[in-house]
């Protein structure tokens, strides 16, 4: 018996991969393109936040604890001194931090996020309290050159290596750093040799850092070291009940933690996007897979007649499956491994999601990683053969000896049931929350609905056809074609398969896409009215005073202007800081400077009125009519949330007050952005030529301006490029669709060989029986397009609605992409019906009596 169950399995399958490479060759490129997708973008985006993770060690050096400011403004330095004396802490480094840009390079683009701007970090550090906690942060200096021997000089700074090639000089050149609104001149003095080649570094002296930079008695850091053998959270439960409010204690734990909520939905998201295209992949071998079925049953009756089992049949047939997923998967590994090389080169690490900046990226081969997602090609083959076996495994051999078609009686109608199911389930999924912060139950709806809308098709298609049964139909091959469609439902569902689940994912996502971009560029309609726009690149601690606003106000050709003061603020140690935004906004009125979207609450008496943006809601719970506590000016100021307004510029929440509200809070009447309306006439490049002219010599080089249209452009491009990897699942999608297409209904129309015999036999012309093969690709194109839009809709609704939500914290409108509507179901029916009517000829090509002589 072994020597019978193994042969067949040996010459069988290498029989049916010679026979038909071209059918196996699209089911195995399909699992090879979803586990290429997932393992390339895992292997880019954990390469990524390894050198992101390295850049910000760079930063903060060694230290076991970090107590940080919660705004750039810093904190009292007297709280130093009081914790170098709390039991446990052996050392302590106070430190300024702030973020400066270099007088030798001229910034001409707005940038989209401060992630990876070329922005540099200087440090004020006392070396030897450094030397201490933080010795990767001290500086080596130049045994050579100009400047050697006077290292420790008022105007030495350090640098790390990628400073040194931001700023372009080389060691003992002057560089101009331009931070808090200060411009001040250093020579590079040496080396940071322990800080890594992933970010860019200047080290000063801290007490250079206070004077030069308006930092005197403030501090944005405090690097700790604690004593050997001594209980962690002891002495940080000592630490953190010493600090006041402007001051957060961190750990190298929520360092890590922040890190990696940057860009962990972004990721996420990526690898579901290519699962859910795997699993589209897994239908097309399901496709496959019945078709090799169906047009292979006198082979298995013969073999179950020889006395092979139903159980060794099915083991075949799966192993053949699982075989197919082998070699899809060991593909798709090669080829997602060059995929991650070419991203990385094309769009850098963060697949242009602008999350991580433009470090080298040392990308790994994690066999872990590459064996993981290998064997999720293989185990969806597996599941894609299963059902198709155990259909084979119950056919009669009497009947199969005599079938090369649907063994099914055409009387029976096909049931829905699980299909329905699989769609209810879908449907109570999507409604499901989010799992640890990730839209799981999301991706799930998905699946399932796609499962349902492809479970469903047998009983779709015979509904859709029956109408048509009745018709007094004057053309015969027309009518073959209808009736030999409405007969054999299971075959109309193969082929349907792959055409619902590829058109279900594309519009899927083009319609996601489609909202989303619509939606943005209306939110940027919305908020960028005026006609110039000016920001102040890294002024966090400091940018325009109220005499240098007035100085640009009476800039000829300036109608009105605008001042605006953004602020980051960390309200959580181990999440992203939010943006406080100070506008001159009218409390009456917030939506002449907000996208309000939902209620505003009515402000009470005596109450700071803020309006959170949509992810802030999101992530810290809030609404409109709940109050709120800001770590501002030393003190924590109770605010009441108005609103909610639209941003789809800061994902991690952004907060909106009265810039008069935020001065008295903050102390800090400073201003670091500016809306310009000119006067009717006036030529807007020659009024910010103005406008240049007009700004201190310590902020000039640090002014980006732009007008709306510019803006406007480069945030939809950098859309686009976030989206590149969606757009080529699209591509994909569209790609596997229609070769998808072309195969199944080659398959089909070569086991139709003994039909079209007979046909000719009661005298149907080649012509006639092409006609029919064209009807019924055509038909079948149309229904599958039409079901798989259908669904795709429904799935796109869940992207919109459901996982972009609970992944971003943004809402959108839902705008279709008309163009695609209009094109693909001409594509579809097109590709359809000409791939049967070539089949057909091939098929056509067997004289009449030699396609029917088994049935002598």
């Amino acid at each position: 018996m072994t020597g019978v169950a193994v042969t067949p399995v040996r010459w069988l399958l290498g029989g049916e991969w010679r026979a038909h490479p071209a059918r196996l060759a699209v089911a195995i490129l399909a699992i090879a393109v979803g586990v290429a997708l997932g393992f390339a973008v895992h292997l880019v985006n954990g390469a990524a936040l390894a050198q992101f993770g390295r850049a910000v060690q760079s930063i903060n050096g060694s230290a076991d604890l970090q107590i940080r400011s919660v705004t750039p403004a810093g904190f009292d330095e007297a709280l130093y001194p009081r914790l170098a004396r709390i039991a446990g802490v052996a050392a302590v480094s106070p430190a300024v931090e702030l973020s400066a840009s270099s007088g030798t390079a001229t910034v001409t683009r707005l940038r989209s996020s401060n992630i990876g701007s070329g922005r540099i970090t200087v440090l004020g550090l006392d070396p030897l309290r450094a030397a201490l906690v933080t010795p990767s942060l001290i500086g080596v200096p130049v045994a050579a050159g100009p400047g050697a021997g006077e290292a420790f000089a008022s105007d030495a700074v350090f640098v790390s290596r990628a400073a040194l090639r931001s700023f372009g000089n080389r060691l003992g050149d002057t560089v101009t750093l331009n931070a808090a609104g200060h411009r001040q001149a250093y020579r590079i003095a040496g080396i940071l040799a322990g800080a890594g080649d992933d970010e860019a570094i200047a080290v000063i002296d801290i007490a250079e850092a206070q004077w030069r930079f308006g930092q005197l008695g403030r501090l944005q850091r405090i690097d700790v070291r604690l004593a050997d053998g001594i209980d962690r959270d002891t002495v940080m439960a000592r630490l953190a009940a010493a600090l006041p409010v402007d001051a957060v204690l961190g750990s190298p734990e929520t360092t890590a933690a922040r890190t990696d909520s940057l860009s962990r939905a972004y990721r996420v998201n990526l690898e579901m996007l290519a699962m859910v295209a795997l699993l589209t992949g897994g239908f097309l071998v399901y496709s496959a897979q019945s078709l090799a079925v169906t047009r292979r049953q006198p082979q298995f009756a013969l073999l179950r007649v020889l006395g092979m089992s139903r159980t060794a049949l099915t083991a075949q047939l799966v192993i053949e499956g699982a075989l197919l997923g082998l070699a899809g998967a060991a593909l798709g590994i090669a080829g997602g491994y060059g995929l991650a090389v070419l991203a990385i080169r094309l769009l850098g690490g963060d697949l242009g999601g602008g999350y991580f900046g433009s470090g080298a990226i040392i990308l790994g081969f994690p066999l872990s990683a590459a064996l993981g997602f290998a064997a999720i090609g293989i185990i969806v083959a597996i599941a894609a053969s299963v059902f198709p076996a155990l259909a084979a495994a119950r056919i009669a051999p009497a009947v199969a000896l005599k079938s090369s078609g649907d063994s099914s009686d055409p009387r029976d109608r096909p049931r829905a049931s699980i299909g329905l199911l699989l769609l209810g389930f879908g449907g109570l999924a999507a409604l499901g929350p989010p799992v640890a912060g990730l839209p799981l139950l999301g991706y799930a709806a998905m699946a399932l609905l796609l499962a349902g809308g492809v479970a469903v098709m047998p009983w779709l298609a015979r509904s859709l056809l029956a109408p048509l049964q009745g018709l007094d139909n004057r053309w015969p091959a027309i009518d073959l074609a209808l009736k030999r469609l409405w007969g054999a439902p299971g075959q109309a569902a193969v082929a349907l398969c792959g055409i619902v689940a590829s058109t279900a994912l594309m519009v899927a996502m083009a319609v996601m896409v489609s909202s989303f971009r619509a939606s943005v560029d209306a939110w940027l309609v919305q908020i960028l009215p005026s006609d110039i726009y000016l920001h102040i690149e890294a002024a966090e601690a400091g940018g325009l005073d109220r005499r240098q606003q007035a100085r640009l106000a009476k800039t000829p050709g300036v109608a009105t202007i605008t001042f605006v003061r953004q602020l980051p603020l960390r309200l959580a140690v181990d999440k992203p800081s939010v943006v406080l935004s100070g506008q001159a906004i009218d409390v009456a009125r917030p939506g002449d400077r907000l996208a309000i979207i939902g209620p505003v609450a009515p402000v009470p008496a005596g109450q700071t009125p803020v309006w959170i943006s949509e992810p802030m809601g999101w992530l810290y719970g809030l609404r409109p009519g709940d109050r709120l506590t800001l770590p501002l000016g030393g003190a924590a100021r109770p605010v009441f949330v108005a609103g909610v307004w639209r941003d789809y510029a800061r994902q991690f929440g952004a907060i909106a007050m009265r810039d008069q509200d935020l001065a008295r809070l903050t102390g800090d009447a400073t201003m670091t952005e500016a809306a310009v309306d000119i006067l009717p006439g006036e030529n807007p490049r020659k009024v910010i030529a103005r406008l240049r002219q007009r700004l201190p010599p310590e902020l000039a080089g640090q002014a980006l301006f732009g007008q709306p249209r510019q803006l406007r452009t480069m945030a939809l491009s950098i859309f686009d490029r976030s989206f590149i990897i969606t757009y080529a699942l699209e591509a994909i999608a569209v790609a596997i669709g229609l070769v998808g297409v072309a195969a199944t209904f080659s398959a089909q129309t070569l086991a139709r060989r003994r039909e079209f015999g007979m046909l000719r036999h009661i005298g149907v012309r080649r012509g006639q029986i092409a006609v029919m093969l064209a009807t019924e690709g055509a038909l079948l194109g149309l229904i599958g397009v039409i079901a798989g839009a259908t669904l795709g809709l429904v799935m796109s609704q869940v992207l919109i609605h459901v996982i972009n939500p609970q992944s971003f914290h943004w809402t959108m409108d839902t705008r279709l992409p008309w163009g695609l509507f209009a094109a693909l179901p001409v594509a579809m029916v097109a590709a359809a019906a000409g791939t049967a009517m070539l089949a057909g000829r091939q098929a056509l090509s067997v004289a009449a009596i030699q396609a029917v002589r088994d049935d002598w």
